[in-house]
């Protein structure tokens, strides 16, 4: 704001001094923006995980099919100063439960596919969830995610490089990639910061 804004700017006829003008600042922006985020990808390639270790900073062992979709929230604030509540979606990556998927992700101002370094079907299976995705969405702003789990495993365990999972990002349209790990933390916020950047720009 410019001095003759703010000397404009003071109330009544004899206006505001000029130490009261200069401490006048824009007021945050508190009301908390809704995004909405979903996890897509075969089955135990480790969604739930990833969503438990980001929104609940836990993680567990056990693996449980999810059948739909189970909702996680997680609050946060933007490098900008603005306030997000993230609606997280875990869907089901059975194949009988995929009809039912399309009901969490149709909305959703992002999606992160995921599939386990230690099997190469899994991440084969991600042209169809991308090809999915441009058929039946219709936010065609939707930003993507790719996210290579459990890379926490012993490299002669591996069945897919970084380089490889970091090359199929870059040959459809630089998807964001990253290689994370549920159990260690390893990649997961770095993951979202990047996404929330992205969203952030559109907000």
């Amino acid at each position: 704001m410019s001095k003759k804004q703010n000397k404009d700017s003071g109330g009544g006829c004899c206006g505001g001094s000029s130490s009261s003008n200069n401490s006048v600042q824009k007021p945050l922006n508190t009301k908390k923006k809704e995004i909405k985020v979903v996890l897509l990808g075969d089955p135990n390639v480790g969604k739930s995980s990833i969503a438990l270790r980001y929104c609940k900073h836990q993680f567990s062992e056990t693996y449980e099919l999810t059948i739909g979709g189970v909702y996680n929230l997680k609050e946060t604030t933007l490098s900008n100063g603005q306030k997000v509540a993230i609606h997280l979606w875990d869907t089901g990556g059975e194949e009988k439960f995929r009809s039912m998927t399309q009901l969490y992700y149709n909305d959703a101002q992002a999606a992160i596919l995921v599939y386990d370094v230690q099997n190469a079907q899994t991440f084969q299976s991600l042209e169809y969830w991308l090809k999915e995705l441009e058929n039946k969405v219709s936010n065609q702003g939707m930003i993507l995610c790719i996210a290579g789990n459990k890379c926490d495993v012993d490299e002669d365990l591996r069945a897919v490089t970084y380089d490889q999972g970091a090359q199929f990002c870059k040959n459809n349209n630089n998807i964001i990639f990253a290689e994370t790990s549920a159990k260690t933390n390893q990649g997961i916020d770095d993951l979202f910061n990047e996404l929330l950047e992205k969203i952030q720009n559109k907000l």
